[in-house]
């Protein structure tokens, strides 16, 4: 959940409120101009999501491209590639299928969609707007503390996340 706050002395305010909670909430980062940038924290920042995806997948997509390729060019029998040998001939379809499988990679995580784009998009212009935000998130099972996070009279509460 993100706090929009219109100035940064309640947004210091309200963190050392939550800071005095026991249990603390889990994470409490302060977004804004002199504190933490909106690019750097990956859950409002998609293109850092997606580039963490993008290299978990081209770890199995790449090696099973190659093995598609080298399985291929045996299947079919092929000699696309002739000059390289008979076992060169492999070896280069094999290696198109593993830059098959990273080129892949980029399509696949490219094609998932972000539910919350539209909020984090929100949250950016309040930004650049000069508001403060505050990024609170709770352990499992624990509640965040509405209360103080009212008292405070935030211009907007975000949830990112449906829980």
């Amino acid at each position: 959940m993100v706090v929009v706050l219109a100035d940064r002395k309640s947004l210091q305010r309200l963190k050392d409120k939550l800071d005095g909670v026991r249990p603390a909430p889990a994470t409490l980062l302060t977004i804004g101009e002199g504190e933490t940038s909106i690019d750097s924290v990956e859950l409002l920042n998609p293109g850092l999501a997606r580039q963490r995806r993008q290299r978990g997948m081209v770890r199995w997509l790449m090696p099973f491209g190659f093995f598609a390729g080298l399985t291929f060019t045996f299947m079919t029998d092929l000699q696309t590639f002739a000059f390289a040998g008979p076992y060169g001939e492999p070896l280069i379809g094999g290696l198109l299928g593993m830059g098959s499988g990273w080129m892949g990679s980029f399509a696949a995580a490219a094609s998932v969609t972000s539910d919350p784009d539209d909020r984090i998009r929100s949250l950016r212009n309040r930004l650049e707007e000069g508001n403060w935000l505050l990024l609170v998130e709770s352990a499992p099972g624990q509640e965040i503390p509405w209360t103080l996070i009212q008292e405070t009279r935030p211009k907007a509460v975000v949830r990112l996340a449906e829980r």
